[in-house]
């Protein structure tokens, strides 16, 4: 029996199409062309090689010096180096060129295969999101769901410290200002929205902004609209109607 290839290995001319092509129809193949002179490569590498390790068994990297294998460089018209492109199904799926940032790198991998933080983050309980946030502190989904775990249980602080570290995160901002403006009259929204009645939840909010002459409570329950409008999609009918109704009422 043939051994499986290692997580990170080097492929030439000879075993691309078994090693990636093949291989990409089990499991998916990224593949770094590079040279030993080339300095944007030796940035990128370490990048490369983390996001797939934080991937093993769902991802491999197969690595192209290109000096050694200039055919096959020519080939998939390799111009400029490092060079990287996905392979999956015995395709190209995606690609890039240049030394990108560690964290847009991690985009290109989380498009194409799923981490194990975002594995755990998808079993939504409690137990699995906090593994996930162990594995990566700043995911946001699992700061998501957590907090709204944490805010159905009253948990407020907690709520807010993990909350807050999803910057530029919609729904996570929205469910800040939630935790922020909780009790009284808002409740009822608050539990519609927990029970997965959007309409509900935006009339409620709806007529709470329309009454509401605080400028900053108006903000929160803002982002707490635009949240739910996050949840459901740009093109929902429902969101389309909230946002014009929010512009109205903000004017």
């Amino acid at each position: 029996m043939n051994a499986q290839p290692a997580v990170i290995h080097d492929v030439g001319d000879a075993d691309f199409a078994e090693q990636v092509v093949e291989r990409s129809r089990q499991i998916p193949v990224v593949v770094d062309f590079w040279a030993q002179w080339c300095g944007p490569c030796r940035q990128l590498t370490p990048a490369l090689e983390q996001a797939t390790r934080a991937r093993a068994g769902k991802v491999e990297l197969a690595k192209v010096d290109t000096d050694s294998n200039q055919p096959l460089a020519q080939r998939f018209g390799i111009q400029g180096i490092p060079a990287v492109k996905a392979f999956r199904d015995g395709e190209a799926v995606s690609e890039f060129t240049g030394a990108l940032a560690p964290a847009e790198v991690e985009r290109f991998f989380d498009a194409l295969v799923p981490s194990e933080a975002d594995d755990l983050a998808g079993e939504g309980d409690e137990s699995s999101l906090r593994r996930a946030l162990d594995l990566d502190p700043r995911h946001a989904q699992a700061l998501r769901e957590l907090g709204r775990i944490l805010l159905r249980r009253g948990e407020t602080d907690e709520a807010l410290a993990l909350l807050d570290r999803a910057p530029g995160d919609f729904v996570a901002a929205g469910l800040a200002a939630r935790a922020r403006l909780a009790g009284g009259e808002l409740d009822e929204a608050f539990a519609a929205w927990d029970e997965d009645e959007p309409a509900q939840a935006l009339e409620l909010l709806q007529s709470q902004i329309a009454g509401e002459a605080d400028p900053d409570h108006r903000n929160l329950l803002r982002q707490v609209m635009v949240a739910i409008f996050t949840e459901l999609g740009v093109d929902h009918p429902l969101a389309r109607e909230h946002r014009r109704r929010l512009s109205a009422a903000l004017s």
